[in-house]
């Protein structure tokens, strides 16, 4: 909460040159961090965006975006229907709801005349994904998927050098995403994203369709052919408790000030990943105190439970292969409860190759060099990485939006919804794979 209170307050990424007509109109749909992260382009770029509306279910939150765009009362809504029953109000909507409302409010959106930017994943199924793409080719309308880390300098370069030809033609991928003990703990042990049957999306599809969307780019226009998937719950189980805790960390553990995953660690003395914590108590007032925060860890917030002693049922890691039409391989492997997060490339071409850590800055290319110390030689490429999430992507992304829906010429990093497709269906069929047992073909 405290970064997003930062974007509204200060606003984010780069101005463009190129004069502007009048700002794009755009209205939030549902009013979580992430759509207001969107929506907080409009405070440093008011001549490019300008908010015009809110649908937000919930009292507090539809009252926290009405007062940080001053929105009159009449243009709050309780929901999608409630909009769209009265005339265009914005020519675009960024919609940041839950996974499982994603096509079912974004269908409605498109009859009603509005381009969309869509929050990941784009659909539960890849039946949702298909009836939302079939929809929006046969309105001629705009769906932009919020696949931030094509817009990060770190990879947006690395297509670039791609497309130049610089490692030939790509032999194999391996990507790797190792999310921290807190952010699995919280988002999909404790949180809202812990269960397929509640979130809608697997860990897979809610966590890491960045990164098989990312695989699929970097092959763009030869498509996946086959994929395989293992993995499980291996770690966040009942099994592994350690001996004598409790259920919750504030009420009946010897092990809440020792715990590395303890809640009074995590959310009140660091105040970790409080944008999820203490969304159910935020009818306390829009900044709960502490006594407020310890009481609710202690009663029924989801976030005051041991992590071995939760509903969780989705994986901890997994690893997918995928095979390409021209033979072309990828492998991804998703790493839960790692030390250090951090997203790793490693590209194999046939003429050189890539690899590099998103969170370092830099990534190196490689090449066969008979005459050099190794064998080899390598060239250092920086890249501009800033503080915001997903390597700087997040605001290069509205920009890309708002560019296309002006018509634009879009940038390298564009991706339409025929082409997000693909790293989904992987996904999806992964997942397939895993249950299974067996390799799917797309």
């Amino acid at each position: 909460m405290r970064q997003l209170e930062e974007h509204i307050e200060q606003g984010e990424g780069k101005r463009s040159t190129q004069p502007k007509q009048n700002p794009i109109r755009a209205v939030i749909i549902g009013a979580g961090h992430r759509s207001m992260l969107y929506a907080s382009y409009s405070v440093s770029h008011a001549d490019e965006l300008e908010i015009v509306g809110v649908v937000e279910p919930d009292d507090v939150r539809r009252k926290m975006a009405m007062d940080a765009y001053r929105l009159p009362p009449e243009r709050c809504y309780t929901s999608i229907e409630q909009m769209t029953a009265g005339p265009l109000i914005a020519d675009v909507a960024f919609n940041g709801t839950m996974d499982y409302l994603h096509v079912a409010t974004t269908l409605p959106l498109l009859e009603a005349g509005y381009d969309v930017l869509l929050e990941k994943p784009i659909g539960v199924s890849e039946e949702e994904v298909r009836e939302l793409q079939a929809a929006a080719n046969r309105l001629g309308r705009t769906v932009m998927i919020c696949h931030e880390l094509r817009f990060a300098p770190f990879y947006a370069e690395i297509r670039k050098r791609i497309l130049e030809g610089a490692i030939g033609e790509i032999i194999n991928m391996q990507f790797a995403e190792n999310v921290s003990y807190h952010h699995i703990a919280s988002a999909y042990v404790r949180g809202k994203w812990n269960s397929q049957k509640s979130g809608g999306s697997s860990m897979l599809m809610a966590k890491c369709c960045h990164d098989l969307d990312l695989m699929v780019w970097m092959k763009a226009g030869i498509r996946p052919k086959h994929v395989s998937s293992m993995g499980g719950r291996m770690f966040f189980r009942e099994e592994q408790k350690p001996a004598g805790a409790g259920t919750r960390c504030l009420v009946d553990c010897p092990l809440v000030d020792s715990c590395e995953y303890s809640a009074k660690k995590m959310y009140l003395e660091l105040n970790l990943w409080g944008a999820y914590v203490w969304h159910g108590i935020e009818h306390l007032g829009e900044r709960p105190t502490e006594e407020q925060k310890r009481e609710s860890l202690c009663t029924d917030n989801p976030f005051g439970r041991c992590v071995w002693a939760s509903d969780n049922d989705v994986v901890d890691h997994q690893a997918v292969v995928v095979e390409f039409a021209d033979g072309g391989t990828g492998t991804f492997s998703l790493n839960g409860n790692t030390a250090k997060p951090c997203r790793r490339l490693h590209l194999v071409g046939t003429r050189g190759e890539i690899e590099g850590v998103l969170e370092d800055g830099f990534f190196t290319l490689r090449y066969p060099d008979l005459s050099a110390t190794h064998g080899y030689r390598e060239e250092q490429v920086n890249v501009d990485v800033t503080d915001n999430m997903h390597g700087g992507g997040d605001m290069r992304l509205v920009t890309d939006f708002l560019r296309v829906v002006r018509g634009e010429e879009p940038s390298l990093s564009t991706t339409t919804l025929d082409d997000s497709v693909y790293g989904h269906f992987v996904g999806f069929a992964a997942d397939r794979s895993r249950v299974g047992g067996q390799q799917v073909q797309l």
